[in-house]
Formats: C-alpha cells, structure tokens, sequence
C-alpha cells in the first residue's frame, strides 16, 4: 500500500506542496507582472557603502553665518529692550521729535515682551535650521524667514508703548497736519 503524501525524509513535489497547504496549481495560478519603480524622488539606502556626500556646503555655511549673526544681533537688542524707555528716547532724539518718552510703565512692559519674543523666535528659528541642515535641505531661507517674522512680532510690542507715549502722539498729530 503506497501513500501519495510524501514520508518523512521524502522530497514532495511543488505540486504536492501546494495541493497539501490547500493551494490551487501552479498552472492556474496567474503571476502578475512586477511594478514599475515609483516616478517620485528615491530615498537613499542608509545602508548603502558609499559615505553621503554634503551636497550644499555653501548653504550650510550661510546658514550657520546668519544663525550666529541672529544671535549676536538678538543678545545686544535683547539686553537694549530690558531698557526700552531709553532706546525710546534716544529714538526720539533720532527723529527729531521734541519731548521725553514718558511711558515707561508700558516701555518696561513691552520691552521685555519683545526681547523674550527675540529670544524664542531666535531658538525656534534655530531649531528649523539645525533640523533642515541634517536632513541635508537647502535651509540658508529659515534664518531669513525667521529674523523678518520675529521682527514683525517685535515691531508690534515696541509699538504698542510707543503709541501711548504723549510726546510721540503729539509729533504724529503736527506731522499730519
């Protein structure tokens, strides 16, 4: 009496290996074609043998130039807005508008508002670079982006004293005339 499944020690056929695991045969088994590869940009192999080149020295540079003039620029504006009643009349001066900045609650105020914006937009800024930078992108734009749009927050917090000051609301009233 001879058994039609392999023993053990026997080799089965591909045929006998799939009719055993309730597969269908080969014959009606339909292959599809292979994919084509993806249109999109590849992603390189980490685990390629090749060293990854730094493709934009130039930009990396730039970058980490406008990073370290930001932050020398942000510690002296910083430190000069902790005393923003006299930026404000030294402004003043500049201007030529007659009279003393005599809002220096709100100058006080304001100035360590703008000088902690400073501080954070600089650190966030910071951050976007230093992660653009390692995922190797073009990033020399991030301080750029990141100076005008702390500057424009900035310029919003000196205002708002500045526009309450009398002195200064007096020069806007004969300026308009």
């Amino acid at each position: 009496m001879t058994d039609q499944r392999p023993q053990y020690g026997e080799l089965a056929t591909p045929e006998e290996q799939r009719r055993a695991a309730g597969l269908p045969p080969l014959d009606e088994v339909v292959v599809a074609p292979p994919a084509p590869p993806a249109a999109g940009p590849t992603v390189p192999d980490p685990s390629a043998s090749a060293p990854a080149a730094r493709p934009h020295p130039v930009d990396r540079f730039v970058t980490i130039a406008l990073l370290a003039y930001g932050l020398v620029n942000i510690i002296i504006t910083g430190l000069s807005y902790l005393d923003l009643p006299t930026v404000m009349n030294e402004t003043m001066k500049i201007l030529g508008i007659e009279g003393e900045f005599t809002n220096f609650a709100q100058g006080r105020i304001w100035g360590t508002i703008a000088a902690i914006v400073l501080a954070v937009g600089w650190s966030i800024t910071a951050g976007l670079s230093i992660r653009r930078l390692r995922r190797r992108r073009i990033s020399w734009w991030v301080p750029v982006a990141g100076a005008l749009a702390t500057m424009i927050v900035v310029t919003i917090c000196i205002s708002v004293p500045m526009m309450n000051d009398p002195a200064f609301v007096a020069y806007l009233a004969t300026v308009g005339q």
